[in-house]
């Protein structure tokens, strides 16, 4: 508990001890920078000492870059007439879909500032859904974002069933012969509090068992491995302790 209240407070012991470390290199590297040819030929301003990215990678390819890829790649593959997010990262997935569409974003949050090709809405789907959402897009996404609802994190009110609310209200969204696009984390079946729920990959493909068919999945393992699949096959066969699971399903007609 204390090192998840010091991780929410932006401390991390080991990048505080690394950067202890790093602190000697610092101090060495800066004396040899001032001492060399051409040292003063910008003005010294204030120093911002950076001590933990001498032995980082070029980028960071976790879980939400490649499923981020994964979709939006789908979604510029289908060419929807509309298309519509429910909650997935603005600085991420929403960033890709500006790039070569329009695209509307329903959040639970607000977001004053505007974002070019980008239109908000801010709505609870735990609660009743408005007439004019009603089948209102053939293509919507939501990733990484139904395992939180109803958990209070992001202000939303605090219900155990919020998930299930949510989801068919989602449903709903889509019109007959629309792509539904959803993620979530997949392994053992658990609520982490107020953090996520984690789904068994059964249960993922158990909400769209009735009146949807899985055309394409993903999973990305613990390891941040990438695996695509037509159908849900892959999904059935997955094995992780906390990976993502990602299908397109698409909505009968009538």
């Amino acid at each position: 508990m204390l090192r998840a209240i010091l991780r929410n407070a932006g401390i991390h012991p080991r990048r505080v001890l690394s950067a202890l470390t790093g602190w000697r290199r610092y101090a060495r590297e800066r004396a040899s920078f001032r001492k060399m040819p051409g040292a003063d030929a910008l003005p010294w301003g204030r120093e911002l000492p950076i001590l933990t990215e001498w032995d980082e990678s070029s980028g960071s390819l976790g879980a939400y870059f490649h499923q981020d890829q994964v979709v939006a790649r789908w979604i510029y593959e289908a060419r929807p007439v509309r298309h519509l997010d429910v909650g997935s990262r603005l600085d991420g997935f929403i960033g890709n879909l500006s790039v070569f569409r329009e695209v509307e974003v329903i959040d639970i949050r607000p977001q004053p500032r505007p974002v070019h090709n980008v239109s908000f809405h801010q709505l609870d789907l735990m609660g009743e859904l408005p007439s004019q959402w009603i089948e209102a897009t053939d293509s919507l996404s939501c990733l990484h974002t139904i395992e939180h609802f109803g958990l209070g994190r992001y202000g939303d009110p605090i219900d155990p069933q919020g998930y299930q609310k949510g989801l068919e209200q989602m449903k709903r969204i889509v019109k007959p012969d629309g792509l539904f696009h959803l993620s979530t984390p997949i392994g053992p079946q658990r609520v982490e509090f107020n953090a996520h729920r984690i789904f068994a990959p059964a249960t993922l493909l158990d909400w769209f068992a009735d009146g949807w068919t899985v055309e394409k999945c993903a999973v990305i393992d613990d390891d941040c491995n990438v695996f695509e699949g037509a159908g849900s096959d892959l999904l059935k066969a997955a094995k992780c302790q906390m990976g993502v699971g990602i299908v397109a399903a698409r909505k009968a007609q009538g």
